[in-house]
Order: C-alpha cells, then structure tokens, then sequence
C-alpha cells in the first residue's frame, strides 16, 4: 500500500509588498544649453505637451532647477542618462539629476 501524501498549502507568510521608492528627476541651469533645446529634451524623452515643457524650462531658467517628474529608480536613473547622452551630441551642457522624492 502507498503512503498517502497530502499536499499541504505553503504558509503563508505575513509579508507586506511596499511600493517602489519614488525619486525626482531634476534638471539644472547653466548658461551655455538654449531654452528651445530644453524644451525639446523635456518633450522627447519625457513626453511632456509643448505648455509644460515651456513652463518646466521656465522653472529651470528662473530659479536654477526643474523638477521634470517622480518615478521609480530605473526609470529615472535611464532618463538622466539619456538627458546627459542628447546634451552630449549637440555639445550641450545640460545636467539633470536624481533626488528622493
């Protein structure tokens, strides 16, 4: 006769899934990159409508820094990076960085 084996459920455990950490993507002032070209990085790599982008470049002109959006650390971190690579090849010096949000 064979053993009889009940397939027990796995225990459950009582773990809580956090949502991911959010972080700002913010871009900075210098006096070299042109507002058109802010405004077209701001509609190109984050999909921003002509007003925000014009409003976002007028924060970053204005007070030194703008804050483009919140996202999750891989998404922000690939949005710098292709920021600073578009800045690069049209030997601009446009920096954006990565806060906590």
């Amino acid at each position: 006769m064979e053993p009889r084996i009940k397939n027990k459920p796995a225990s459950k455990k009582n773990e809580k899934i956090k949502e991911p950490e959010e972080f700002k993507v913010i871009l900075l002032n210098d006096h070299y990159t042109t507002m058109e070209f802010v405004v077209e990085v701001l509609m190109v790599i984050f999909h921003k409508n002509i007003i925000d982008a014009n409003r976002i470049m007028l924060d970053v002109h204005r007070k030194g820094r703008g804050v483009v959006g919140v996202y999750t650390w891989d998404i922000a971190s690939t949005k710098t990076e292709q920021v600073h690579i578009a800045a690069r090849a049209n030997e601009f010096p446009l920096r954006c960085v990565v806060e906590p949000a």
